[in-house]
Order: structure tokens, then sequence, then C-alpha cells
């Protein structure tokens, strides 16, 4: 079954040649020259490629949106903007920023990256260290001891959120935004606080934890 991509993209010339291109590829291309309508397409789309210079509302706006309300479904930011601060803009919410120029080949390999990731993680198990976990059932098994780790609802949130994006270095606002739905407030420790009581769960050595990893300055990820 062919994959649904959800592509905005106002400049008509560059669209039509990677919509030709994504659709010569196997995909099914929806493609918008502006937010207007993004949303409704969403149920359907399996994978979303943004501009940030659009008509109306921008990308930045669009996207936030619709990584709020789906936040399963990766966004790919596709640019002509290239400063470090547009990048980290939207890698905020976004999960990969490809800059114009490009080639069609780095564009399809990115895409198709983030499908295996997001794909790979809705399915059944993942074993990290010492603990396998499964998704679908919210269960996490110490393989040591084939005893059960009980996590609290918001520590399971946590924990998945970083399991959906592995090997990504998330900011702490994007997990408390993912997570509590709420907009971070610079000093927070409640995120702080969470992470300590679930590294004290899972990880073997909670001072030392080899599965959530701090990255100094910016937030935490998990490598798989």
């Amino acid at each position: 079954m062919n994959k649904n991509l959800l592509y905005i993209e106002d400049d008509l010339e560059i669209g039509g040649w990677v919509n030709d291109d994504l659709a010569g590829r196997g995909y099914d291309v929806c493609w918008l020259t502006s937010g207007e309508g993004a949303m409704e397409q969403m149920d359907t789309s399996d994978l979303v490629i943004l501009d940030i210079m659009l008509p109306g509302l921008d990308g930045f706006s669009v996207g936030q949106r619709l990584k709020k309300d789906f936040p399963q479904t990766p966004i790919l930011m596709l640019s002509a903007r290239a400063s470090i601060e547009d990048k980290l803009q939207g890698l905020q919410f976004a999960d990969d920023y490809l800059t114009k120029p490009f080639h069609p080949e780095e564009l399809a390999a990115r895409v198709e990256v983030l499908l295996r990731r997001f794909e790979k993680v809705s399915v059944a198990m993942i074993e990290l260290m010492h603990v396998r976990i499964y998704l679908n059932e919210k269960r996490i098994i110490d393989t040591r001891t084939e005893q059960e780790i009980i996590l609290t609802g918001k520590q399971f949130q946590i924990f998945n959120y970083l399991l959906r994006h592995p090997n990504q270095i998330l900011t702490k606002e994007q997990i408390f935004e993912a997570v509590w739905g709420e907009i971070y407030s610079e000093g927070d420790k409640t995120l702080m606080v969470h992470i300590r009581h679930l590294r004290e769960k899972i990880e073997s050595d909670p001072s030392n934890p080899e599965i959530i990893e701090t990255i100094r300055g910016i937030g935490y990820r998990v490598k798989q």
C-alpha cells in the first residue's frame, strides 16, 4: 500500500517537480500551496513535508498545530531558510530539517528514514539494555528478573515519546509540550523530576543512566 505524503509548498516550480519526483517513487502526494486545509488531510497522511515561507500562516505555525494534534506523524521541514536559528525553531516540533537547494535523492532518503523510524516504533516491542518494552500493551519487563516495571502515566508518556523519536535529541520544551500539552516555562523542574523517578525504575544505575541520556544544555535522548 502506498504511503500518503502531505506536501505544503507555495513555489509552483519547486512544488511541481518535487510532487512529480515523489509520485514517481510510488508515494501518493497531496500537494497544498498553503497551510489552509492541511489539518483535514492529516488523518490519512503518513508524513508531512513543509515549507516555511507560505502565504497566510507560516510553516512554523502550521507545523506546530499539526504536530500538536498528530504527534505520531513525522514532519520534515523543507526550506530555503538555512540559519541555525531557523533550524532550531523548526526542530522544536519537526522531526527533520532539509535546506534548499537539495538533491531529490536526499529528500527521498530522508522521507524513507522518517517513515521507517515511525513505523518501527508503531509495532510490537523494543529491547534496550535489560528492559523490554511492549508499546501497544504499555508494558515494560526487566529481562533480568522477568518482573514487570510499573510506571506512572506521565513516566510512561515521557518514555514512550522518547522511544518514538529514537536517536533524536529532544529538548525539554519538546518533551514537556508533547506530554503535558502546555507551554514549557524556562526553569520548570517538573520534567526533570519525572525523568529522575523514571530512571530510578528503568536504569541499572540511575546516577549513570545508559537508557535515557542527558544531553547537557539541550535535553534527552534514547538510542536504539
